[in-house]
């Protein structure tokens, strides 16, 4: 398969292995029957997020229906909390990242309005839980009761209220004020004021810019000659200067290049080549790396990085 008006500076197409995307969705298929071994456990703590990067993985597969939707619906409603927020799991406390998982989730597979039966309040109560975590003073985001803040959770805050049509519940030119407060000299962002450089924030505070309809505010020149930068030698892109390249940085560096009009400025092709090396052509998943175990979180931001490429057979995905 090769790239479909796919970016790219290298003229030509480079040798590279097919998408294996039956073994991908087998793969995230099996996830869930894994409950005898230990790592299911260890990992209960990102199970919501996990239902959140497979599904996604399998829309842009062109698998949307390949989880059983009820239970999906069911798994989720039941990481609710009576304050409106969800937790990573039955049983665990609400937060930020795992409300923002559970509406991406219900909303992709038209089921937000299972939000509205019972006592569940409706999307309303979900949309106070988020806006009852900004910083009225600073613009900034709370993940939980407990006080840290991230820039994360300021574009999940607002991601999720899009989506659920909430935007009004918060202070948006507050939290668009708070992201430009963390931008660097170089152009790029950093997890809150005067934090360094990396790919991850950049994402989020560019994406939060986006959907608040602000993106003038970026230096796109300055900002897309630092996100071109982590490309190294082998296609991948890394996170920050000096760092080893890894299959998510495809996502979270390419979707911010996308959103400045600035993808172009990559070696799309490079790119490609090695995400793809990074799978797993006989049990599915992506890895960060060639020859690294494979995992859901890599497989959904590599298969999400392709997706950017326009590579053949897959999905076109938002970059907001």
């Amino acid at each position: 398969m090769s790239l479909v008006s796919g970016p790219g500076r290298a003229g030509g197409s480079l040798s590279r292995p097919d998408l294996c995307t039956l073994k991908h969705v087998a793969y995230i298929q099996k996830l869930d029957t894994r409950k005898d071994e230990l790592e299911y456990w260890l990992t209960e703590h990102l199970r919501l997020n996990g239902v959140y990067w497979g599904l996604t993985a399998l829309h842009l597969l062109g698998h949307p229906d390949a989880l059983p939707r009820q239970e999906t619906i069911d798994f989720v409603l039941s990481c609710q909390h009576d304050n409106g927020g969800f937790g990573a799991a039955p049983g665990h406390d609400p937060h930020m990242l795992y409300t923002v998982s559970a509406v991406q989730v219900l909303v992709m597979i038209d089921a937000a309005h299972e939000l509205e039966k019972g006592s569940r309040g409706g999307k309303e109560k979900v949309g106070s839980f988020i806006a009852n975590l900004q910083d009225r003073e600073t613009g900034a985001f709370m993940g939980d009761e407990w006080g840290e803040t991230d820039t994360r959770f300021l574009y999940g805050a607002l991601n999720a209220l899009s989506l659920l049509g909430l935007l009004d519940l918060v202070d948006v030119p507050k939290a668009v004020a708070y992201v430009q407060s963390c931008e660097n000299l170089d152009g790029a962002y950093g997890v809150r004021p005067g934090a360094e450089s990396h790919s991850g924030q950049v994402f989020t505070c560019v994406a939060a810019l986006a959907i608040a309809g602000r993106l003038d505010l970026v230096n796109k020149d300055r900002l897309g000659a630092w996100l071109c930068e982590r490309q190294v030698d082998q296609g991948g892109l890394n996170g920050r200067p000096e760092k080893v390249e890894d299959a998510c940085y495809s996502w979270w560096v390419g979707s911010s290049l996308a959103m400045i009009d600035r993808l172009h400025w990559i070696d799309g092709n490079k790119l490609a080549a090695f995400i793809l090396k990074c799978q797993d052509p006989e049990a599915g998943g992506f890895a960060d790396r060639p020859g690294n175990m494979v995992d859901v979180y890599h497989t959904h931001f590599a298969i999400a990085g392709l997706s950017l490429l326009k590579y053949a057979g897959l999905q076109e995905v938002d970059p907001i």
